[in-house]
Order: C-alpha cells, then sequence, then structure tokens
C-alpha cells in the first residue's frame, strides 16, 4: 500500500518468509458485486501445533467471516487473514522458511540500525502481499518484543492476546495487549485472602522472566495490605518431580498450609498431583490460582477444592452460538470450552475490521482501533493507554464433577454475587472435601523454619559486624553486638538461622533494594544498617536497638595554654582593656582626696594597673572615698562577675567534660568511607568542612587524629563507641543532635517477623538487657556532654554586657567633668580673661599696623595698650 512506503517491507518480510506449511485464511465473503470493494491482510501469528492456537485461528477466522458477513453493506475495505505459525519459538515467529537470512537481517536492523539492509530486503517483497496488522500470542515477552519492534519499524498496529504483561513493552507506541488487570487480580486475592483471616500465604510461582513482574504486583500488594509471604518457591517448566517434590515438601514442613500460584498451565498441572502425593491435597490446605493458570484449562485430577481466578466472560446467546460453530469446525464438540485467548482474538479480529472502515486520508489504523468501542464477547471493548485490560474475575471452585461459580470480583474492589454485592455466592468446598475453611498455624504449631538472612560482611567493625565463612564447609558464621540483639529478639519465635554474606559493598541502599527485589532469596538483613525514609520505601525495619544520632571524636586536649581557649582572642583583648580602663577612671575620681593614689608617677601607674586587675578576684585593698569611684567599680564588678562565671563554665566543661573545639571551615574531618549518613552531616550547614578524608576501621580513625591528617571523625554513635573502647584515654566524644535514626534490623515489607521482633527489643531495652549487650562490646557506657554548643565565647556574645559598662564609664567620666568644672570656676574664668585680653591686645597691635604703618606711633600705642592691660589686672 502506498501509505507504508520503504518501512512497510518490513512488516511482509514477518508473513512472506512463512514456512513451507504457511497458510492465507481467505475469509472474505460476499456477492460478485463486492469484487471492487479493497481487501486487506491481518496477520496471524501463533503456536498453530497447541489447542490455544487452534482456537485462536479458528476464532479470528470465523470473527472476520461473520463481520464481513453481517457488514455487507461497507464498499471500502475487508479484511482477509494470513496465519503464521510461530511454534512456539520466539525466533521462529521472525522465520521459518529462511530463519538464518531473516533473523541476520534483523539483528542489523535492531542491533546496528541498518535500515537499509532491511529495506532492501523487503522492497521485493512489496511486489507480492502487504499487512494491516498482525495480532500475536503467546506466553513469551521475547516474542512480543520481536514483533513489537517490526511493528514499532513498519508503523503498523501489533496486538497482543493474553501475552505477559512488562514495563518494557511500553515503549512501543503501535503495540496494544489485550491481558487481565493483574493489578485488580491482586487486589480481589488479597481480599479472598483477609475474608478468611489469613494473615499469610504460600506463594508458587513460575521461575521465568515473563511471569517475574506480574507476580511481583501481586507480592507487594500483598505486603501493602498486611498479607506475609512466609515461604516461595518458583518452578520452571524444566523442572524435575523431584525437585518439585522436594520444595513442596519443605513448604509443608515450614507450616505453611494457605497457597497462591502464578504459573502457566504446564506448571500447574504438574504441580498439583507431587503435592496430593506430599499429602498437601487433603484437609487443612487451601489453593488458590490465579487468572493466569486458569485462562485455558479447567479442573484436572487432583485439583478437587481448589479455588481460581478467571477472567470474568458475560455468558450471552451469541457467545453460546459462536462456541458451538468453532468446535464444530475444531472436530471437538465433546467438553469444548471456549479458552480467554479465543474471546480477546474474536473482539480483537472484529475492531480490526470495524477499524479498517474507519480509517481515512487524516487517520491511521492504529488511531482507529484506539478509537473503536463496541460490546464484545468479552464485554465493553475499549482501548486505553494501548491496553485491553478485564478488570472483572470469576472466583470458581474446582471439584471432581467441575467448576463451580462461588462468586465474582468487581473492578471496583468488591466480591459480589449476581445480585448482591457483599458476599461470596456459595459455600466452598476445601482440598479433602471439606466444607470448614483452613487455619492458619501457629508459630508454635509449626516446625522449626528456616529464616535466610544477609549480613554485613566488610568486618570494618567486627565488634559491631563480624562474619566469616568456612570456605570447607561453605557455613557463614557471625557475631559481633548487632547478631547478639537479632538472636535475643528472634529467640522466641523458634526460628533457624542462615546467615549469606552481603558481598556488594557498604551501600546499603543497595542491599535494601536486593532484599526488595530478590524475595525468594532473602527474608532480612542484620548489620550496622541506618533506618533511612529512602531504604524504608523498599523495606520494613523494626524499631531502632542502638542510640540515634551522630557524634564527633576528636584527640584529648593536650596543650599548656588550654585556659585561653575559653575566650576568643577579641574577648581577651577587650576584657585586659576595660580592666586598665577601670583603674584609671577610678585614679581620675580619687587622686586629689585619696593619699592610696597619690605619690610618684611610678607608684601611681602602678596603683592603676593594681587596682583595676585586682577586681578580678575581689583583692582591691584601696578604700574608696567617693560614690563616683564606688559606682564605678560596681558596674565593673558586675560586668567581670559574668566574665568569670561564664569562664569558669566552659574551662570546666573542656577540662572536665572533655569538650570539643574545632574549626570546621579549617580543620580536615574524617568519616566513614561510604557511608550516606556522615556525608550528608558533613554537608549540612552545621560542618561544611573543606577537607574530608574516608576512613574505613577504628584504627585509620585513630591514625588518622594521633598524625594529625584529621582533626576529627563525625560519625554515627556506635562506630564511635568502638572506636572509644578500643584505644580508651586516647579520644573524646560529644554526642551531636539525634539526626539518625539509629540501626534497625531489615525485613521484606509486611513480614509478620517486624512487630514482633520491634516488641523483643523493646523488652530488651526495657529490661536492662540490651544495656547488658552494649557494656560487654563497649565496655561501660562512655561520657559526653548532651550537645556541642559550648564553643569558646566571643566579643560578639557579650557585646551587650561590654555597651552597659561603656556607657556606665562615660557617664562617671561626664560626672567627674563636671564636678572639677564647679570647684574650679572661677580660676578658669580669670584665666580666660587674660588669655582673651592678651589675645585683644595683639589684634590691636596688627590692626594699628595695617592702618599706620608707623614705627614710633606703634611703640606709643603699644604702651599705652600695656599700661590699660595692667590696670585692668589690678
Amino acid at each position: 500500500m502506498e501509505r507504508f512506503g520503504i518501512q512497510n517491507p518490513i512488516l511482509l518480510v514477518l508473513f512472506l518468509f512463512f514456512d513451507s506449511s504457511s497458510q492465507n485464511d481467505d475469509v472474505y465473503q460476499g456477492s460478485g458485486s463486492d469484487n471492487e470493494r479493497v481487501r486487506n491482510r491481518v496477520g496471524l501469528v501463533f503456536d498453530l501445533g497447541s489447542v490455544e492456537g487452534k482456537i485462536v485461528r479458528s476464532s479470528v477466522t470465523t470473527a472476520l467471516s461473520d463481520f464481513n458477513a453481517i457488514n455487507n453493506n461497507y464498499k471500502t475495505k475487508s479484511l482477509s487473514l494470513s496465519v503464521r505459525n510461530s511454534r512456539g519459538e520466539p525466533l521462529l515467529a521472525l522465520a521459518s522458511g529462511n530463519i538464518l537470512t531473516f533473523f541476520f537481517f534483523f539483528l542489523c536492523q535492531t542491533f546496528t540500525h541498518n535500515i537499509h539492509v532491511l529495506s532492501f530486503v523487503a522492497v521485493d517483497l512489496l511486489q507480492s502481499e502487504e499487512v494491516e496488522a498482525i495480532i500475536i500470542g503467546g506466553d513469551s515477552i521475547l516474542e512480543t518484543k520481536l514483533l513489537a519492534e517490526i511493528g514499532e519499524k513498519a508503523r503498523v498496529p501489533v496486538i497482543s492476546v493474553n501475552s505477559p504483561i512488562s514495563s518494557s513493552l511500553s515503549r512501543y507506541s503501535h503495540l496494544i495487549q489485550a491481558a487481565h488487570d493483574f493489578a485488580s487480580e491482586a487486589k480481589g486475592v488479597t481480599a479472598f485472602i483477609h475474608e478468611f483471616d489469613w494473615k499469610s500465604v504460600g506463594l508458587i510461582y513460575e521461575d521465568d522472566d515473563d511471569w517475574r513482574e506480574s507476580m511481583q504486583i501481586m507480592v507487594d500488594h500483598f505486603y501493602e495490605n498486611g498479607v506475609g509471604v512466609e515461604s516461595k518457591v518458583g518452578f520452571a517448566m524444566t523442572s524435575s518431580e523431584e525437585m518439585v517434590m522436594d520444595r513442596l515438601r519443605k513448604m509443608k514442613d515450614l507450616g505453611t498450609s494457605v497457597f497462591v500460584v502464578h504459573s502457566s498451565e504446564v506448571t500447574a498441572t504438574r504441580l498439583f498431583p507431587c503435592a496430593e502425593r506430599l499429602g498437601m491435597m487433603g484437609e487443612g490446605f487451601a489453593w488458590i490460582l490465579t487468572s493466569k493458570s486458569m485462562s485455558s484449562f479447567h479442573g484436572k485430577e487432583a485439583m478437587e477444592g481448589v479455588v481460581g481466578f478467571k477472567t470474568y466472560i458475560p455468558m450471552s446467546k451469541e457467545l453460546q452460538n459462536f462456541t458451538l460453530r468453532l468446535s464444530s469446525s475444531l472436530g471437538n464438540e465433546d467438553g469444548f470450552r471456549l479458552s480467554i485467548s479465543g474471546v480477546w482474538a474474536h473482539d480483537a479480529a472484529w475492531a480490526l475490521a470495524r477499524s479498517a472502515e474507519m480509517v481515512n486520508a487524516s487517520s491511521t489504523l492504529l488511531e482507529a482501533i484506539t478509537e473503536c468501542s463496541f460490546k464484545g464477547f468479552s464485554g465493553d471493548f475499549q482501548v486505553k493507554d494501548k491496553m485491553f485490560l478485564s478488570d472483572k474475575f470469576e472466583i470458581v471452585n474446582l471439584l471432581e464433577s467441575g467448576e463451580r461459580r462461588i462468586g465474582f470480583w468487581n473492578g471496583n474492589g468488591s466480591f459480589s454475587s449476581r445480585r448482591h454485592f457483599n458476599k461470596l455466592e456459595e459455600t466452598i468446598i476445601w482440598p479433602g472435601g471439606s466444607a470448614q475453611t483452613p487455619k492458619m498455624r501457629s508459630l508454635g504449631e509449626s516446625k522449626r523454619r528456616k529464616l535466610r538472612v544477609l549480613v554485613t560482611s566488610s568486618n570494618r567493625f567486627p565488634r559491631l559486624m563480624k562474619v566469616e565463612t568456612d570456605l570447607a564447609t561453605n557455613v557463614t558464621t557471625a557475631e559481633g553486638f548487632c547478631i547478639e540483639v537479632f538472636r535475643a529478639a528472634i529467640a522466641p519465635f523458634n526460628y533457624e538461622l542462615e546467615f549469606i554474606p552481603w558481598r556488594n559493598g557498604s551501600n546499603y541502599n543497595r542491599l535494601a533494594y536486593a532484599l526488595y527485589s530478590q524475595k525468594d532469596k532473602y527474608d532480612a538483613a542484620v548489620g550496622d544498617i541506618t533506618i533511612t525514609a529512602n531504604r524504608s520505601m523498599y523495606v520494613d525495619f523494626t524499631m531502632p536497638f542502638t542510640e540515634m544520632g551522630l557524634g564527633t571524636v576528636a584527640p584529648k586536649e593536650t596543650s599548656m595554654w588550654v585556659f585561653f581557649h575559653p575566650l576568643k582572642r577579641d574577648l581577651w583583648i577587650t576584657s585586659a582593656a576595660f580592666f586598665v580602663l577601670t583603674g584609671t577612671i577610678v585614679w581620675l575620681i580619687e587622686k586629689h582626696d585619696n593619699k592610696e593614689f597619690q605619690g610618684s608617677w611610678p607608684k601611681q601607674m602602678g596603683v592603676i594597673f593594681w587596682f583595676g586587675f585586682s577586681t578580678l578576684v575581689y583583692a582591691h585593698r584601696e578604700k574608696l572615698q567617693h560614690n563616683l569611684s564606688r559606682f564605678v567599680v560596681t558596674v565593673w564588678v558586675f560586668a567581670v562577675l559574668i566574665l568569670t562565671a561564664s569562664y569558669t563554665a566552659t574551662l570546666t566543661s573542656m577540662m572536665t567534660v572533655q569538650q570539643i573545639r574545632f574549626n570546621s571551615n579549617e580543620d580536615s574531618v574524617g568519616h566513614l568511607s561510604g557511608s550516606l549518613i556522615a556525608k550528608m552531616a558533613l554537608t549540612s550547614p552545621r560542618f561544611r568542612p573543606t577537607n574530608t578524608k574516608g576512613l574505613n576501621t577504628s584504627i585509620e580513625y585513630a591514625q588518622a587524629m594521633l598524625n594529625n591528617t584529621v582533626s576529627f571523625i563525625v560519625d554515627e554513635l556506635p562506630y564511635l563507641k568502638v572506636l572509644l573502647v578500643e584505644h580508651p584515654g586516647k579520644f573524646l566524644m560529644v554526642k551531636a543532635q539525634c539526626n539518625t535514626n539509629g540501626f534497625g534490623f531489615m525485613f521484606q515489607k509486611g513480614h509478620e517477623l517486624v512487630p514482633l521482633v520491634s516488641r523483643e527489643i523493646l523488652n530488651l531495652r526495657t529490661s536492662d538487657k540490651l544495656i547488658d549487650m552494649e557494656k560487654r562490646w563497649f565496655a561501660n557506657q562512655l561520657p559526653y556532654t548532651a550537645d556541642d554548643t559550648l564553643n569558646p565565647i566571643t566579643l560578639f556574645r557579650f557585646r551587650g554586657l561590654f555597651m552597659i559598662t561603656g556607657v556606665s564609664f562615660a557617664f562617671a567620666l561626664l560626672v567627674l567633668l563636671i564636678l572639677w568644672l564647679r570647684d574650679t570656676w572661677e580660676d578658669l574664668m580669670s584665666s580666660v580673661n587674660i588669655f582673651l585680653s592678651q589675645r585683644l591686645v595683639h589684634f590691636r597691635i596688627l590692626f594699628a599696623r595695617t592702618i599706620h604703618p608707623n614705627p614710633l606711633a606703634d611703640a606709643a600705642i603699644g604702651d599705652n595698650a600695656v599700661q590699660m592691660a595692667q590696670r585692668n589686672n589690678r
């Protein structure tokens, strides 16, 4: 077709490289005038050797035939079917007649983006056949990806019927998927489990990439809604019967009695005979099958009492008639049941036929399909976000006589019967023929269960965590404070611990994700693991079993000048200046009347300094005679009292409480290498050092501080306790603010042990057993202050005190000046008059000389002026 251009040959390769048995099913029917109608082909790629493939092929063929017969008034387009046999192999879906040639070209297109190579092959194919769309099916994500890739390149729709759901398929804009709504089903299975008050289940799943994502959706929903997964087992189609028996036996030994099976028909039908031989299909057990297991088969032997979720297909006369026609065409009229894939394939073919009629010059077939809506066999057909999801499920009870419907699960989140949307419809017959609901076995009733525990194995702080693996037996042992607390907290619950070393470094965010993503391998994680919000998105933490917060460790102070440290230099200088100023002001006030402040100049200078500094210890012996000097001394003594009290408190903290002092903008800071918590603390406004150094062990901590490589260490308190215990008397610690949550044990989300272990940790703490464990591993309680806010005192902090003192001193000087002016006012005024008279005489002489430059006259004038001045003085 013209609109495909050079890209459409890519799809044509899919259909022209058929094997020798490739077929084209002509489903076109009509009158002779219909020859004017445009005929286009739809491709079908399925495993035609399977019963499912035969049903789908017949369903699509019949659907297109019915559509053309019913809508014979359409004059523009009709569809015919080009069938392709994938034989259940993804690569055979690409080519079978010349698979190596085609696969070579496909690799060139996909991995080297060599479009010219694939286009060259496709040009020749344009002359023989054209394809508008393709319908595919199967259980392989790989097959879906390969065919979706071709559809993407050719820009033609690819409709996947009942293939696995994967987020990796969302990038294909031309891929439309018809599938179960796994999220809705997960809610239904969870609600069903809650309906019978079961707290945990065993999960059996298909151990294959195609199943892992849908299985994870269900597991996550279990955990989010309080359903624990106490045991998990994965089987592949190739798993031997011996392996199946062995793993089921282990699940039984663990006390699991409720099982959820999410696997293919092949795996499920092999599973139940093994379970029956182990006595797990008898009374006291419950089995729940997901829609994936129930989509294409109906009760088998050894499955009596199983409950299954099936995609709900509303029964109608049209569907019954269609089923009868299909069974007749397949020659299997006895016991024929139309599968969900057959129903979806019918609706997909019908949607293609309707959409082909809607295509015009301004739209594409893909757009027409996404806008198409009609009442199909599966219900209301409507594509949303390139998905057609069935969110309603029929709940059936498998019995020896066949299936028995017991209720429905609606997409709106409720159970319902046909008329009432609040309960299951029928009583369930459980395995063993009992109508009594199986009960969960308590921990005490089950055998000793194994808990697979990941343990941090860096061994950087052996007192916290030390892990060793015996190379001969491959048995891992662990010891240390963290392990002792964990053993004590888990002891009441009858678990056998299997330690698995974590070998991927100290990034515990990865450890949390590994525990989250590999639920079939690990149950918990123990070690020096800090509780963080990011990690709690993937795992559940117990309550912390260590102290919370960061600490700072530095070498003990050994300087002989430590007594200068409580005050900053500017405060020392200012205080000394005010001591001298106080002595000077008191000397000025007292020197005229107080003999103790009189004498020779050296003596008076000594009195000034002595009196000022003697106020520091209130040892001044000079008696003050003036109230003004007493006022000055009183104000200064008050200031000295505050200064000495502050100095004494700070020095006491430094000497007895061993307060750390540091300049975080200049000093080099050490921290635990790879510790995200320490790095976050060092980037906060509280620190922001210019130099940081990552260290790995307590020995490296000590060496770095003793050789002055770093000035101090910032880390979480448990690490610093180890350092102080191993190097007593050399370092000191200050407890910082509680900005971390301490160490906790990690479990998979929703694990039943999380609240139980947390409760035991609380009991250990209240009974002082946790303190006893700390003493054994960290010696006695380590002394440290409540915070590190007692820094050396600066002038800025005491600016108000010196402001008050300065204003008081200025006031005293002003009063002293006023009193002095009062006592010497007459003499002062006389001196001023004489001075002014002499200045006036000199001015008159200067003025006269300027006007009458006569020397004699000047002499006369000068004599007269002198005589006049003398008379005035008398």
